[in-house]
């Protein structure tokens, strides 16, 4: 029952999916039940991967065959995925690319971070992140439906398993007293890093017994390529992580996993076959 209530606590805090009343009074809350929550984030990607999906194979089914179809199906879905999310993640894109692109220097990037308002940083890294995910969806899309819906399940857990390790390996270096966003957990253990990689286990074997092999290993593959680099460029920027680098991670890593699919489908595929 503990690991209910830990789970739904990462549902409350990621997502817009009501947890109120007398079940909120029996979650509970304190800093340490949200870092225990922390092993159930690629979970609340199961709840987010289900309404994408479920958003996209809807819209495919109901416009039926067209050229447009994966489009309008793919923007569809990532609307779906905002609302249910209330755009979390997204804002911790565009404050990153605000500080991080507003100023060298790391205390002043830190402080840039912090302001609700939007920049041209931010705004930039929104509308081009929004334009990948829908490009590549619609390309996923075009291919064949099944293709699609295999992104959206292994990108959407597998994109929330990433941020714990900067948790692991990196340094908290946010201002919790000061942030405009959610508590975070700060810290996570190796039983709860486990826990996560569980979590990931299912989706991961629902894209490889869908799709295939190449298919699965160059999402992948590509996905933690683009969150080491993100890591990496933490540690040299910041000296450690925020909740926003956590979001923005996120974010940057399921496109990564979109690409590795697309790739996997398109020029890899021919490779492979040669």
């Amino acid at each position: 029952m503990q690991a209910l209530r830990h789970y739904l606590l990462a549902v409350q805090f990621f997502t817009r999916i009501p947890v109120t009343g007398r079940l909120a009074q029996w979650v509970g809350y304190s800093p340490a039940m949200l870092r225990a929550s922390s092993a159930h984030f690629p979970g609340v990607g199961w709840l987010v991967a289900g309404v994408a999906a479920g958003t996209f194979a809807a819209l495919h089914e109901a416009l039926g065959p067209g050229p447009v179809t994966p489009f309008v199906a793919a923007v569809f879905c990532t609307i779906a995925t905002v609302r249910v999310t209330g755009g979390f993640h997204e804002d911790g894109l565009a404050d990153v690319a605000d500080g991080l692109g507003g100023s060298p220097d790391r205390e002043r990037a830190l402080d840039i971070m912090k302001d609700s308002r939007i920049g041209a940083f931010g705004a930039m890294a929104l509308v081009l992140a929004l334009l990948a995910k829908i490009g590549l969806l619609a390309l996923l899309g075009a291919h064949s439906l099944g293709a699609a819906l295999a992104a959206l399940v292994g990108a959407h857990v597998v994109s929330r398993f990433w941020p714990l390790l900067l948790i692991r390996t990196l340094v908290h270096v946010g201002d919790t007293a000061r942030s405009k966003s959610k508590p975070l957990a700060d810290q996570i253990t190796g039983a709860a890093l486990g826990a996560a990689v569980l979590w990931c286990f299912m989706p991961l074997a629902i894209v490889w017994q869908a799709q295939s092999a190449l298919f699965l290993i160059a999402s992948l593959l590509i996905s933690a390529l683009i969150a080491a680099w993100m890591a990496r460029w933490f540690a040299r920027r910041l000296q450690g992580f925020t909740g926003d680098c956590l979001g923005a991670t996120q974010q940057v890593s399921e496109i990564g996993f979109y690409l590795g699919a697309a790739l996997s489908l398109g020029p890899l595929a021919r490779w492979a076959g040669a």
